[in-house]
């Protein structure tokens, strides 16, 4: 026998719970209880079906009763049932009567797990599945009631209240293995499989050739594989929230570069420069901006058809992020500078002349000086601070690095002022998101660490906001990774980025924002538990319908390309090789083979 119990009514007082016993229901010493028995069950089930039944938010006590059939037994009364069903369906065939679709459906199954069961491919089970459900009140005990009734429903599972039994119902649903109710029914093994959570937790997308290894289920002991391209997702972004240190950058880094593994053509936005070694041993472009590597925001992209405006209109948004919103004059006194520098560098609307040597920001600067409105030096005095002040190195020349036929592009901001960040974060979007637009169709990842510095910026949480709508459509995916999740959480443009992200890992929440995460996320009690009390490196996969606690594991190598440990990387540096002690790292074969997978 298999049970699943979520809750211990037990009393703490020497006499145990006092119980009074009514037509349906329980009072108990801290409340009252319910218990419904699932009397019906779809016919056609994947594994975890059950999982939103079993995970239903509110204090529920959930018990699965099995029991083994005996061979002899369960022939004996799939023979029986096969020649009721047959012997009605002859006798409705004789009388002219119109075909019953349940009937001939149930002859079937039948006939088939009869089958099934006399060659030893499965055996046949008992199984009795009771929800008992706790409230304080009976108004409050009634709409839990409807609200476990109507999830049910929709699951095509029958449910009837445990009328004049509810005593045998809360004893059923205790931890102690004893089914006082015997409302079972017979199934086969695959049924009992895919209804046991523990059995079938993993989640099942539509896997394609860029699955890729999350790691360890918690619960199953299995692998975690995810396809954030596959077909049965709505987009391809995703978000990686957790508070800092719980190992939320770890398991992204591992993500990506077994996404690099399938074929997948990433870039990454790296404010601390921690993608440096990984990005090396790959054979990556890294292009350290602020220091050698400058990206200039007028070049007008190869192969686009309306760079031109394109590029009038990123400047705007540029220039936003750098001083703030533009008024109408200011606007219009940009318009006419961007266009003065290109006409002056030989660029006009003619796609012919966009191959030669794009304007700089200086002199975008120099003809909003020179423009005749008093709104075109005010805008040039705001912006000169970003050819002559402290982020100048960032503007002051041509770009430095072609980054659109690389497999993988790290962006590092570790070389620019902090006030300059999200001006460099955008440049680096925008760069990256022009190969995307205009390169060849591949399956494309764009990775935003660190990405509440963006989003506390109107103008880069509304660009961030676009890409996260827009790369669905150019087989793209928007991965951003934060610690400020209230922060996030807290603002329109930060909650819609979450809201178009398909697959979100959630690592441990830190108390302040973890009411915020569960209600994002729709978290039941247990979930919520697990992103409360998870330890470093532990997340829970949300992937649409899909969720899996997991652990992230590594090979020696992947782990020392992919760890900040500082003691970690002393030691490696003190070893002069690549295998880092301790951490999530394993030997992955060694794993695999002992499992014999």
């Amino acid at each position: 026998m298999y049970s699943l119990w979520r809750r211990n009514t037990g009393s703490p007082r020497l006499g145990g719970p006092s119980v009074e016993v009514g037509r349906r229901s329980l009072r108990l010493e801290d409340g009252l209880c319910q218990t419904l028995i699932v009397t019906g069950y779809p016919r056609d089930v994947r594994p975890g079906w059950a999982q939103p039944l079993l995970n239903h938010p509110g204090v529920i006590d959930a018990a699965l009763h099995i029991d083994p059939v005996p061979a002899p037994l369960a022939s004996t009364r799939l023979r029986r049932r096969r020649t009721r069903l047959e012997s009605a369906w002859r006798t409705d065939a004789a009388h002219g009567r119109v075909e019953d679709p349940h009937q001939a459906a149930a002859a079937g199954d039948a006939a088939e797990l009869a089958e099934r069961v006399a060659t030893g491919q499965s055996r046949l089970y008992r199984l009795a599945v009771y929800l008992t459900v706790h409230a304080r009140t009976e108004d409050d005990l009634h709409a839990r009631i409807t609200d476990l009734r109507a999830l049910a429903a929709g699951l095509l599972v029958g449910t009837a209240p445990a009328t004049w039994r509810a005593l045998h119902g809360w004893t059923s649903t205790l931890p102690l293995g004893a089914d006082a109710l015997q409302a079972g029914r017979s199934v086969d093994t695959d049924a009992v499989a895919a209804m046991i959570p523990f059995a079938s937790p993993d989640p099942a997308p539509e896997l394609g050739p860029t699955a890729v290894v999350y790691g360890e289920n918690t619960h199953s002991q299995g692998l975690v594989l995810w396809d954030r391209f596959g077909g049965g997702l709505d987009n391809h972004n995703a978000v990686y929230l957790a508070a800092s240190g719980a190992g939320k950058s770890y398991a992204a880094k591992l993500e990506l570069l077994r996404s690099l593994m399938v074929g997948v053509q990433a870039a990454v936005i790296d404010p601390e420069d921690e993608y440096a070694a990984l990005c090396e041993s790959v054979g990556g472009t890294r292009i350290a901006l602020g220091a050698e590597g400058r990206i200039n925001p007028f070049d007008i992209p190869e192969g686009a058809k309306d760079g031109f405006t394109g590029r009038c209109l990123f400047a705007h948004t540029l220039t936003a992020a750098m001083v703030g919103a533009l008024s109408a004059e200011e606007a219009a006194a940009l318009d006419r500078a961007v266009i003065t520098a290109y006409t002056c560098a030989g660029i006009t609307r003619d796609p012919a002349t966009w191959d030669r040597p794009a304007p700089l920001l200086r002199d975008v600067v120099q003809a909003l000086e020179d423009d005749d409105e008093p709104e075109g030096a005010g805008l040039a005095a705001k912006v000169a601070r970003y050819t002559t002040g402290s982020a100048a190195p960032l503007f002051d020349g041509p770009t430095t690095a072609d980054a659109s036929a690389e497999h993988l592009t790290v962006f590092s901001l570790r070389h620019l002022p902090e006030e300059a960040r999200t001006i460099g974060m955008l440049l680096a979007l925008d760069r990256t998101w022009n190969t995307v637009e205009h390169g060849d169709p591949m399956p494309r990842l764009i990775t935003v660490d660190e990405g509440w510095v963006l989003l506390g910026n109107p103008v880069g949480a509304h660009y961030l906001y676009k890409l996260a709508k827009a790369g669905r459509k150019r087989w793209c995916g928007l991965t951003v990774i934060t610690q400020d999740v209230g922060d996030v959480l807290a603002t329109d443009l930060g909650k819609a980025v979450v809201a178009n992200a398909a697959t979100a890992v959630l690592g441990r929440q830190a108390a302040q924002n973890l009411d915020a995460v569960a209600g994002a996320f729709e978290l039941s009690e247990g979930e919520k538990h697990m992103v409360a009390t998870a330890g470093r490196g532990q997340a829970l996969l949300v992937g649409e319908s899909h969720r899996a606690g997991f652990h992230p594991f590594a090979s020696p190598t992947e782990h020392a390309l992919i760890t900040t440990d500082p003691a970690e990387l002393a030691a490696m540096d003190d070893n002069g090789g690549t295998e880092a002690p301790g951490g999530f790292g394993t030997d992955i074969d060694d794993e695999l083979e002992e499992r014999g997978w």
